[in-house]
Formats: structure tokens, sequence, C-alpha cells
């Protein structure tokens, strides 16, 4: 339990301590600062800790902001501060020192809150409290107009509110989130936790996948429906997250991997369905899914690339800085990129009244159009800016390029190519594997073309990925090692080679957004072990071109499979050993508020 000391004289009337109990906090009251110093010693190291000033008047949420927030050591509002373990020490420190500068003995919390800033080594958290009262009033006066202040403005209004995320799609403002953020609330009142909500939602989607995979007219029609329930609980979490400030890194791992893996197996089970009806799509599937793989690589490259870049504007930035100040282009421009929720409402109502095929090449040619939108901007914004890349951008970009063992050896042995190039190279290099895949099928000429492809993609990342367009690189490789197994399972020509080919795939990349998720949550990359351990994608990509030639169509779809479970068995273990870890140690608590996925 978190533990609040009350400092200064208390106040009659007020109801400062049972909103701190309703927050969850043990409070106790210091009668002067040598008494608050003993409080805050007796406290357990491993909890939290906030000191309020008695006079405090305002809205219990804003006091939820402010002392419960899991995503930041220390935080301060007028008349509080807190602080987690890790900052723990700076308090201690703030507090003698601030009782020092005080009057009659008591805790000046203003100061306090001054002094640990000073002495912590990142900044402390001010949230934005808006409309929110949160005074320490000087005299009755004061006092009364706070209070009346306080009954004016409606808290849970303002938190309803906020509980939806500040940018999204234009399906999930208006669709979605008026009503799913009191499903929220009402999950919140029960003492459910967004990951359990998270978890409902990944099951509704499997239910749906299944009944897509009958291949009846109602299984099509259910599997649509619970598609969007799935969405709707998606929102919810997230919304319930921000409702009860419950954030956490396992959650933001979980919702993330959660979405890649309902949308996924969604897919798999239209192409079941089809199957069933004598329609095989399984290449529409898995073209699909790395295609949209592929268009998160590309945001998540770009992000990465550009995360604390300076001199960081372009004349393309800029016009996109006025075409958002027009209100209607804003929406035009967020469903042009097809985020989540439009895709999923597309997907549903597809599938509930046509085919899986014509759903697929919907998809398809929907997704191809935003990828085009969305590079074509972003490469203009990279050629326009003047952006100085950091050391952490160009490790970032090398970690999600996923260099294994051979591009390790060729890098030290191969000499260095001018930067454009190296880039030249790798852009064809890629493109002419998956050409000879498709011309010729699996055969000794896909395996050459495959050995100087590991050469090509070894010497981009000789050097640092500093470069204008070097963001382009990680998705460049995900296309070429995507592509190849998709066009090599097709060319197979046998039954479940291509389903095959789906689950290797999805392993790979299900290794390649846990890298992303590590990033973002600012754990590093996942160890250099595990890259090694499943071949780094040209070791891969020329495993499968050798494995097509020497073998057998059967037996290549069998050596797909034993791949894509080996792949899928060792990234699996290893993720959830790192998150669940991480969360057990208490690992810094994140939230993702970033571009809707």
């Amino acid at each position: 339990m978190s533990t609040a000391i009350l400092t200064g004289q208390p106040v009659p009337g007020s109801s400062l301590e049972n909103d701190l109990r309703s927050l969850g906090f043990d409070v106790r009251v210091a009668t002067d600062a040598a008494d608050a110093e003993t409080l805050l010693a007796a406290v357990p190291a491993n909890q939290r800790v906030a000191v309020v000033d008695a006079r405090f008047v305002g809205h219990v949420h804003a006091l939820r902001l402010g002392l419960t927030d899991p995503r930041f050591d220390a935080a301060a509002i007028p008349g509080a501060v807190t602080a987690r373990p890790a900052a723990r020490p700076a308090l201690t420190r703030a507090l003698r020192t601030a009782s020092e500068d005080a009057s009659n003995g008591s805790v000046v919390v203003g100061i306090l809150a001054e002094r640990i800033a000073d002495v912590l080594d990142t900044d402390l958290y001010r949230p934005e409290l808006g409309e929110l009262v949160a005074e320490v009033p000087r005299d009755p006066q004061a006092r009364n107009e706070a209070r009346q202040a306080v009954t004016v403005v409606d808290d849970e209004a303002i938190r309803l509110r906020t509980a939806v995320k500040s940018r999204d799609g234009f399906f999930t403002t208006y669709c979605i989130s008026p009503y799913s953020r009191y499903l929220a609330r009402w999950c919140a009142r029960r003492g459910f936790t967004p990951n359990q909500v998270t978890t409902a939602s990944l099951i509704t989607a499997l239910i749906a996948a299944g009944c897509a995979a009958t291949g009846t007219r109602a299984g099509f029609g259910a599997a649509g429906l619970l598609l969007l329930f799935s969405f709707v609980l998606d929102c919810t979490d997230g919304q319930l997250a921000r409702y009860s400030l419950q954030y956490s890194t396992l959650g933001a791992w979980l919702d993330a991997t959660f979405d890649r893996a309902k949308e996924y197996a969604y897919y798999a089970g239209l192409a079941l369905g089809a199957a069933r009806g004598g329609d095989d799509v399984w290449a529409l599937a898995l073209g699909a899914m790395v295609l949209q793989t592929c268009r998160h690589v590309v945001d998540f490259s770009f992000n990465e690339a550009n995360h604390d870049a300076t001199a960081n504007t372009s004349p393309t930035a800029a016009l996109s800085g006025r075409l958002d100040s027009v209100g209607w282009t804003v929406w035009v421009r967020r469903m042009i990129v097809l985020p989540i929720g439009e895709r999923w409402a597309m997907i549903a109502v597809l599938t509930a009244v046509t085919t899986p095929r014509i759903t697929f090449y919907v998809l398809l040619i929907g997704c191809a159009f935003a990828a085009t939108y969305t590079t074509a901007g972003r490469v203009l914004r990279s050629l326009t800016r003047k952006a100085q890349r950091t050391d952490r951008a160009a490790q970032a970009l090398a970690d999600l390029a996923d260099s294994g063992p051979l591009a390790e050896l060729f890098v030290r042995i191969l000499p260095r190519s001018p930067r454009v190039v190296a880039q030249l190279l790798a852009v064809a290099g890629a493109v002419v594997m998956v050409l000879a895949a498709w011309i010729d099928g699996p055969g000794w000429s896909v395996v050459v073309c495959a050995v100087v492809y590991v050469l090509v993609s070894a010497e981009v990342v000789a050097s640092p990925l500093k470069g204008a367009l070097d963001w382009l690189v990680p998705p460049l490789f995900r296309a070429a090692e995507y592509g190849t197994v998709l066009v090599l399972a097709a060319k197979a020509d046998v039954n479940g080679a291509l389903p095959a080919a789906f689950g290797l795939v999805a392993a790979v990349a299900y290794h390649h957004y846990d890298t992303v998720y590590r990033i973002r949550g600012n754990a590093g990359a996942p160890p250099h072990w595990l890259v090694r351990a499943i071949g780094g994608h040209e070791g891969r990509t020329l495993l499968v071109t050798v494995l097509a030639a020497l073998l057998t169509a059967t037996d290549f779809k069998v050596a797909l499979t034993a791949l894509a479970v080996a792949v899928a068995l060792v990234v699996l273990v290893e993720s959830i050993r790192f998150w669940v870890t991480a969360h057990k140690l208490g690992a810094p608590a994140v939230h993702d508020e970033g571009e809707p996925a």
C-alpha cells in the first residue's frame, strides 16, 4: 500500500484524508518537519510515498493524476508531491532541506517539490490539470473560493473525457469511443484490470477467427460481429488504463502484441474458411500479413530514426502542419492511412457480406495505397529536412535491421563501398532475389541470388545508419525475407506449403514486433544470442532458398513447418521471460499514445 503523509495544521471539515484513502493511500499525520522525516523513514523502501499539505483543496482526480501515475518516479501538483521507490532518496533529502527552510518546524510542500526537482536526475512530472482544481488556500476566504471552484467542475466528466486517446482514427473517435469509455468505467468500478480486458479482446478475436474458419455464411457474419466487438474491447483496455491510471510495462506489451496476433489469426481464419469452400486464398492472407507488417516496420523505423534528431524540420512537415490546421483534412488524412479502426471495420463488413477472396483483395489494395501514401510522404520529409541523427537512432535502426552472424562475418571481411552505392546494391539485391524466386521458382539460381543478397545486406549495415533514408533499411529487409518465403511457398505448388509459410512469417514477424516494443520501452534490443540463434534476416532467407532447392515440394513444406515451430518456440519463450521478469522487477510503466496502428 502507498503512504500519504499529511503536513501542517489539520483543517476542520476537510475531506482530504478520505480522498487519499479512496486512492489507496495509508494516511499518516505529521505534527512537524521532524515527525514527517520519522514517518517517511518508517515506510518500507519499496512503497510509494506522498507528502501532502493538509490545507489542500482540489478534485480527487487531480490527486489521482498527481500522486498515483505509475509511469513517473516523482510527480507533484500544487500542495502535494510523491515519489516511487527509485526517487525515495531524493524525497528524503528534499524533505530535510525543505524543513530547514520552513518556519515553525512545518513542511512547506511547495518548497519540497522544488527541492526534489533539484535533487532528481530527471524532470519532476507535473501533470496538466486543465479545469481541475488543486490549490493550497492561505486564508478562509481563499478556501471557500477554492471549494466553490471544485463544485463547479465535474471531475468525473473530465476523467471520462481524458480516458479517450488524444489522437485516434475517425472510426474509433466517432463510432467506438463515445460508448467504450463508459464500458471502461464499468470495468474499473468492478475491479477489472486493463490486462484482463486485453485478454478478453484476444479471446474474442480468436473466436471470430474460428467462426470465419467454418466457411459458412453464418460463420462469416458472426466473425465480422465478433471482430468489431474485439475492437471495442481493444479500445476499452487503453481507456481503462487511462481512466484508472493502471499503466504497466507488461500491459503495454500485451496490448501491442495481442493486436497483431488478433489480426493475423483472423487472416488465417478467413483462409481456412475459404479453403473449406474450395477457394485457396492462403497466398492472399500471407500477402496481407507481409504488407501490413512492412507498413508497421516503416512506421517504427521512421519514428525511431527521428526520435531525438536535431534540426528536425522540413518544408514537407510545415505543409503537413498547415493542412492539419484545416479541420476536415485531419480526418481525411487519418482515414487514408487505414488505421486499425477503419481497417478492422472494413474487414468485418466485407467478411459478413462478401467472400474471403474479395475481403483480401480490398484489404491489399487499401493497405498498398496507404503504404504508398505514408512512405512517399516520409521520404519527402527525410530528403528535405536537415536533421542530425543521433547514435541512439542509428543503434535502434541497426537493431530493427535484425542482422545475424552472416552479416557480422561479411562486415568484418568485405571492403566498404560508398554509402549510396551500398544502399542501391541492397535494394537491387532484394528485388533480384524476389524476382528470381518468382520467375525460376525453387532452384539454385535463387540460392545464388540469396548469397548476393546476404553480401549486399551486410554492406549496407557496415556503417552507422544515420543517412536521410537509412530508416528504409529495416523495412527493405522485411520485404525481402517475407516476400521470398511467400513466393517460394507459392511456387512449391503443394498443399500446405503456404500455411506453413504463413506460420514461419508470423513467428519471425513476432520477433520483429518484439524488438520494436523493447526499443519503445527503453529496454534495448533482444539479446544478441537470440538474433544469432534464429539466424538473422539474411541467414533465414538463405536457409529457406537452400531448403527449397534441395528438397522436394512435400519435404519443403515439412521443413517450413519445422522452422516455423523452432523460431516460434525460441522467440516466444525468451520474449515472455523478458517481459514477465521486467514486470516483476518493477520496470517503469509505459503507455503508447502514438499513431494508431
